[in-house]
């Protein structure tokens, strides 16, 4: 057992009722609460924990919990309100170190044990504890857990059985033996997510449906953003009780004050902080002792102390906390009315879910959704998101029945791969849509390797939306045309368009922009071009854009139109209106021939009117419905892009993360723990370990042999030859990277001759540096490509593939997708690139051995998720031939980095 696992840190959870409480390792000191907690226990209780209720029992399990720290053995503690209120315990046995037994082994077994206090039961503090104790294990080789129950310990024996691990029962008389399986895999991902969502859910019931709210800092002088809000409040129809907290007055806009939040008639849910930033941690922790549940802080300008201080008041009285420096919250459920922001306007109630970091994109959303009457169902300015985050949001608009529709803007990822699994799920569900931000950032500068250079922190967002289902806009315009597209109308089956026009050039305008925005104009058929010819102008011209001419009537438009969504070749219709003197001599509405259809049409239908003064409106419908249209093709044709997107990836499987049965992870594990014990801060492997890492993973690699001097490397050579004889010499010292660029080198080395010549060229020319040579044969034609993995801080393991060789930077010719990898992640990390048809067969050539590259990807995916110190791998070039894939080039760095559980639950 490793130091840094014995002293991991203090971690704040949520029950199932939404509060908090303080997950912690047992410590030496901790031994007489630890014995309290025992002696408080009710004989019935402590029955059940220890079959017998012996006043010596808890004594004894806090000498053991409390004793220094062993390996095999770990114990944590649940706190809440300073009280110890939970223990759960493992122990492996006094001889068995788990890791080591687990490598040699293959099963490490730990004896399990969990105690909560009286009255405290059924909240799920035993199950966080028990999840916390299992990702302890894992990290430590424990493979089962093993407990002995009474078999009338009905409450412990159903904690196991709903863990989402294999457990087995075996009775032996009064008692039950259960045997809990640790390893990891979706369904017990699922039952954690699924607990956690329920105990995010309700910890946000507090903030988004309050039953009282306090404004601290709502003053008399107008134009102060507490008094702004108090009014907000109280003109919006807030349906609970209001109170304003202010020493110096008496009622506030008639709203009643206190001059503290102790001195109020009612304990609020909820309290707006907008008090200066010196005065922030106090009130918090006044807030917090009288049992206030959440906080919204909109002061801005907090340091690092007043951060921490604020901070540690919500983790010490279980509050949630939106901001600092924030804009507020809303929930326009008419049951409640609450608008506790300082926007200008109040939200038009709908069912738009808003979640921004940024103050003003969020009143631009707010004004731009209750222009377009969507409208919003709850927005939450997260600020500089201490604590609530989208994540949380994701969870709460999937679970409260008003939203259908959920818009994003966030600056930073708190836990990437938790939101991507969270967000997984709930775009199944409503379209989730986010504004880029962040594109233009230069990213890492020039690393050293291929990978690291390639790895911007753009490409790995763009990972993150893309395995999410997340519709990705690059500006709040494009994000609230898109969302009146998918909030008016049904999605598209494709990407195939047909465009109708009353004027020619604004047809051509509108199919060049389709095709930009990367969809399709097919031709129609005979049958479809007789079919609209029928009810058209004489003159008009039946392409794709179809010229309807300015001749056309209302009724002749409605009747294409409708033709063209029913036509089985189209999977949406875009109509370019022009105002002409035509139709408004013949009094003909054109607009309303798309607006007066009697039923919902089965394809979208989206107008495009170059003289609407708006970006993007809706138009109301006859069938109670809307229809979106544009000012500008660009924009009609990027949402339709966006709306097709979406469609494709709800119409595809989910993907699952392939079991790979022949890795030696405990072998890796052991070959990164010796590299980092002899380079404590870490570095580039030798050619041997990065050989051993990769044959640990079952990566096929080319042969090759190390050597030192001149005479070794003919040896090598002699070994590795093939049918024609031919070898490759490479160079070698730690940290070099880019041996082509530095000449290091040999190719087509025959005979010893040549091989001497080449050893003593490098030698030479490298002395001082040069630690040997790597010796390979020389391999046959095929496509270089390029595989990697770069350890993003935030995000984790990024995965990144594309065209390789000496080439590959100046191409950049890269597609990357977050690991672990799906089958799916798989397929779309191969297709995404332009080199793609290359591997597929372009040309009349055969395909790459598309199989063996897949998986060489799935195993560069598991071993970046099982090794957290990985922080680069570059493999580079990737032979691909239609035999065979094969890695000829490696380079590894390792850093020392404590492996973190990305699904555990926890609050930030």
């Amino acid at each position: 057992m490793t130091d840094d696992l014995l002293d991991r840190p203090t971690v704040h959870a949520l029950l199932a009722d939404g509060t908090t409480v303080r997950i912690r390792p047992a410590r030496p000191g901790d031994h007489r609460q630890v014995r309290g907690f025992y002696e408080e226990m009710s004989p019935e209780n402590l029955r059940l924990r220890f079959f017998s209720a012996s006043p010596r029992s808890a004594a004894r399990a806090a000498d053991r919990a409390c004793a220094p720290a062993r390996p095999g053995y770990r114990a944590l503690l649940a706190e809440a309100d300073d009280r110890i209120i939970g223990i759960a315990e493992y122990d492996t046995g006094d001889d068995a170190r788990a890791g080591e037994k687990g490598a040699a082994e293959k099963e490490t077994r730990a004896e399990v044990s969990i105690a909560v206090a009286d009255g405290l039961h059924h909240r799920g503090v035993g199950t966080l504890l028990v999840e916390h104790l299992v990702s302890a294990a894992r990290a430590e080789g424990v493979t089962a857990f093993t407990a002995d129950a009474l078999s009338e310990n009905h409450e412990v024996l159903r904690l196991f059985a709903d863990l989402g691990l294999h457990t087995s029962r075996r009775f032996e008389g009064p008692e039950v033996r259960c045997t809990v399986q640790l390893g990891q895999d979706d369904t017990y991902l699922s039952a954690v997510e699924a607990r956690g969502r329920a105990a995010d859910v309700a910890s946000l019931v507090p903030l988004l449906r309050p039953s009282a709210v306090a404004v601290a800092g709502a003053g008399r002088t107008p134009g102060s953003v507490g008094r702004a809000v108090l009014h907000h409040l109280r003109s919006g129809g807030f349906t609970r009780r209001l109170f304003a907290v202010n020493p110096h007055v008496t009622s506030v806009l008639g709203v009643p004050s206190f001059p503290s939040v102790a001195a109020l008639p009612t304990t609020p849910d909820l309290v707006i902080v907008a008090v200066p930033a010196a005065a922030v941690p106090a009130l918090a922790e006044e807030c917090g002792t009288a049992g206030v549940r959440a906080l919204v802080v909109l002061t801005a300008g907090l340091d690092h102390l007043q951060a921490r201080a604020l901070l540690a008041a919500c983790r010490t009285h279980g509050m949630r906390l939106v901001g600092p420096n924030c804009l507020g919250v809303s929930n326009t459920d008419p049951e409640l009315s609450l608008d506790a922001t300082f926007a200008a306007e109040h939200p038009r109630p709908g069912t738009a879910g808003i979640a921004v970091q940024s103050g003003g994109v969020g009143i631009a959303l707010l004004d731009g959704l209750s222009r377009l009457g969507i409208g919003v169902s709850s927005f939450v300015s997260l600020g500089d998101k201490y604590d609530v985050s989208g994540n949380d949001l994701l969870q709460w608009w999937e679970s409260d029945g008003r939203t259908d529709l959920a818009l994003l803007h966030l600056e930073s990822f708190g836990n990437p791969r938790a939101f991507s699994r969270t967000a997984r799920r709930v775009t199944r569900r409503i379209p989730v849509l986010t504004v880029d931000a962040g594109r233009t950032e230069a990213g890492r500068k020039a690393a050293a390797s291929h990978t690291a250079a390639a790895a911007t922190r753009t490409m790995t967002r763009g990972a993150l939306f893309t395995q999410a289902g997340i519709t990705a806009t690059r500006s709040v315009g494009e994000l609230l045309e898109t969302a009146a597209l998918l909030h008016s109308q049904p999605l598209p089956a494709g990407a195939r368009v047909a465009i109708v026009t009353n004027a020619g050039g604004a047809g051509v305008l509108t199919a060049d922009a389709c095709a930009e925005a990367g969809l399709a104009l097919p031709p129609f058929t005979p049958t479809v071009i007789d079919d609209l010819l029928a009810v058209l102008p004489d003159d008009a011209a039946v392409g794709n854009p179809v010229d309807a001419t300015a001749a056309v009537s209302e009724e002749q438009l409605t009747e294409c139109v409708d033709r063209l969504t029913r036509c089985p070749g189209v999977d949406a219709v875009v109509v370019a209106l022009v105002p002409t003197a035509v139709a408004a001599a013949t009094g003909d509405d054109l607009v309303r021939a798309l607006t007066a259809a009697p039923g919902r049409r089965a394809r979208p239908v989206i107008a495009v009117r170059l003289e609407q003064d708006r970006s993007v409106t809706l138009l109301p419908a006859a069938d109670g419905g809307t229809i979106p249209s544009y000012a500008e093709p660009q924009a009609a044709a990027r949402a339709l892009a966006h709306a097709a997107g979406r469609a494709a990836w709800l119409a595809r499987p989910s993907g699952a993360v392939p079991a790979l049965d022949d890795v030696q992870t405990d072998r890796a594990r052991t070959v990164v723990a010796r590299y980092l014990t002899d380079h404590p801060d870490g570095g580039w492997l030798d050619p041997l370990r990065c050989a051993d890492l990769l044959d640990c993973y079952g990566i096929p690699q080319i042969p090759w042999a190390w050597a030192e001097t001149e005479d070794e490397a003919v040896l090598a050579a002699d070994r590795l030859r093939g049918a024609d004889g031919r070898v490759v010499m490479k160079a070698h010292w730690p940290g070099l990277l880019h041996k082509a660029q530095q000449h290091a080198v040999h190719l087509d080395l025959r005979g010893d001759a040549q091989v001497r010549a080449a050893f003593r060229d490098l030698e030479t020319r490298f002395a001082g540096l040069m630690t040997g040579v790597v010796l390979q044969p020389l391999a046959a034609r095929g496509i270089e490509l390029f595989a990697g993995v770069a350890q993003d801080e935030v995000f984790g393991p990024l995965v990144l593939f594309g065209l390789g060789g000496t080439a590959t930077e100046v191409l950049a010719d890269h597609a990357a997708r977050l690991a672990p990898l799906t089958d799916r992640d798989v397929h779309d990390l191969i297709t995404s690139p332009r080199c793609a048809p290359l591997l597929l067969g372009a040309n009349g050539q055969a395909p790459v051995d598309l199989e063996g590259l897949e998986r060489l990807l799935l195993r560069l995916s598991r071993m970046a998720a099982d090794l957290p110190q990985l922080a680069e791998a570059d493999l580079n070039p990737v032979l691909a031939r239609p035999d065979g894939v094969t890695a000829l080039d490696t380079r590894i760095r390792l850093l020392p980095r404590r492996p973190q559980d990305p699904y555990l639950r926890r609050l930030r």
